[in-house]
């Protein structure tokens, strides 16, 4: 299996199956969150000065869509705008205490998910699973920062 186009098909069912996971995960909050809403909140949670601009940037929509999605977000209590305190003509964007108490039960329903999987596979398939997405990830994020990462 040199050819890589090999590699990504042999991979892709793999893949579908962690994404079920995580919308299974995402499913159980009460009341779900849109994917589109999550991963606002996820990148707002990880940079405390994320402003509109840099938040439609890492989104890869226009600044009027990311406003809606943050209207919608504010709304529903997950966000917060604050004047950045640096430049008063800028609005940082900042998750609320529920959207981190959101985001960290998602992370532990996920977890959890993951663990009951992962218990089926023998010990020395899980750390070699461990390293080989680890190199995945390096090498996502080596050529396009933390952007291809969802919630």
């Amino acid at each position: 299996m040199e050819r890589v186009t090999d590699v990504a098909a042999a991979v892709e069912p793999a893949v579908e199956s962690l994404l079920g996971v995580f919308e299974s995960a995402r499913l159980a909050q009460s009341p779900a969150v849109p994917p589109a809403q999550l991963r606002v909140l996820t990148i707002i949670s990880r940079n405390d000065d994320t402003n509109m601009s840099r938040l439609a940037e890492a989104l890869d929509v226009v600044p009027s869509s990311a406003s809606r999605l943050c209207d919608r977000l504010e709304a529903t209590g997950l966000l917060r705008r604050v004047p950045d305190p640096r430049d008063r003509r800028e609005v940082r964007l900042l998750p609320t205490p529920a959207a981190r108490k959101l985001l960290e039960e998602l992370r532990d329903r996920r977890r959890a998910a993951l663990a009951e999987i992962l218990e089926r596979m023998p010990p020395a398939r899980r750390a070699d699973l461990v390293r080989a997405l680890s190199a995945f990830d390096a090498a996502a994020t080596a050529t396009s920062g933390s952007g291809l990462r969802t919630a």
